[in-house]
């Protein structure tokens, strides 16, 4: 068989040096051919990027000029890096940038290990039953948008009648301002959103378990080991990959800080630890109509998101793991 092989390889390299790259095109069109069909179903998903993520970054282009709806994209004046000069001596600017950093932080701290734990104790309910139930109920939050989300919030929360202060109020406590009070609004913040997508985002981590080998546990079962010591030295390090690249993925979006949630629950009462890049981005641009401003204060935080992302990466491979590309 080693001869075989030997042979193969020598024939190969008696190839003209100008055929092989011929051979290797006709070989991909074969392979390209081959998986028609699986391209095709890719096509829609391209064309949706194409048109609604990479044309638009043509908008980018916004930050250096005077932008003018009249004037248009191309007919605006070049402004250079003047809305850039005025963002960065702005302290409200370091404000809101801060605010996203902190919220953002919270939210990784928190709720990234909450989806984790969560899959790895369904992973041990043996009820079929009991755990379809469990998951059906944990996943329901995810498809109730954040303004239906947080009509239930105040309703909950208000220290006027909200049901949580009411009791508080029978037990003999003083009402506490979860939305209206600085030092509560932030860890409500965290907490609702952990509340919503904890469950769905444990599908990932569900299919990641579903593809570890049962004979693994069998052996450890053999060898000894019990449920906590197979969830440690067994099922964990399995799922490390799938662990490591979505927090990659959650570092890259970091001065992300979820502008749907905050946009119906904050109010000028807590702007000062609640105003996030996206909301000031929001006010500045939509509201005060000063696009190119907002289109500056954008592009620095798409630049900081793929810094981050790039040292995620990185620094996931240093440690051994494949990481995002």
């Amino acid at each position: 068989m080693e001869y075989v092989d030997s042979e193969a390889a020598l024939q190969e390299a008696r190839v003209l040096p100008h055929k092989k790259p011929v051979r290797r095109k006709l070989k991909l069109v074969r392979y390209v051919w081959f998986n028609r069909y699986l391209y095709l179903m890719l096509v829609p998903a391209l064309v949706y990027y194409l048109i609604f993520h990479y044309i638009p970054m043509y908008g980018a282009v916004v930050a250096f000029k005077d932008f003018s709806i009249t004037k248009g994209i191309l007919g605006s004046d070049w402004a250079g890096m003047k809305h850039f000069e005025y963002l960065f001596s702005q302290d409200k600017f370091w404000q809101v940038i801060k605010n996203t950093v902190i919220i953002s932080l919270y939210r990784l701290t928190f709720g990234f290990p909450a989806p984790i734990i969560a899959a790895l104790l369904l992973n041990e309910v043996r009820a079929k039953v009991f755990k379809q139930t469990i998951q059906t109920i944990i996943y329901l939050p995810h498809f109730i948008s954040w303004v239906i989300l947080g009509g239930i919030l105040i309703n909950l929360l208000s220290t006027d009648s909200g049901i949580v202060n009411n009791l508080i109020k029978l037990f003999g406590g003083t009402p506490i301002g979860f939305l209206s009070d600085e030092s509560y609004f932030r860890s409500t913040l965290v907490f609702s959103m952990i509340w919503k997508e904890f469950g769905w985002n444990t599908i990932i981590y569900m299919a990641a378990l579903a593809g570890i080998s049962p004979h693994l546990y069998e052996a450890a079962v053999i060898d000894g080991a019990n449920r906590f010591q197979r969830l440690v030295h067994l099922t964990i390090p399995l799922i490390r990959s799938t662990i490591v690249l979505i927090l990659i993925l959650r570092l890259g979006g970091i001065m992300e800080a979820g502008f749907e949630q905050i946009f119906v629950l904050y109010h000028p009462g807590v702007y000062r630890v609640s105003d996030i890049i996206d909301t000031y981005v929001y006010r500045i641009g939509l509201t005060d109509g000063r696009f190119s401003l907002a289109a500056a204060v954008g592009l620095f935080k798409s630049l900081i998101n793929f810094t981050l992302l790039v040292l995620a990466n990185w620094l996931s491979r240093k440690m051994g793991e494949q990481g995002v590309y």
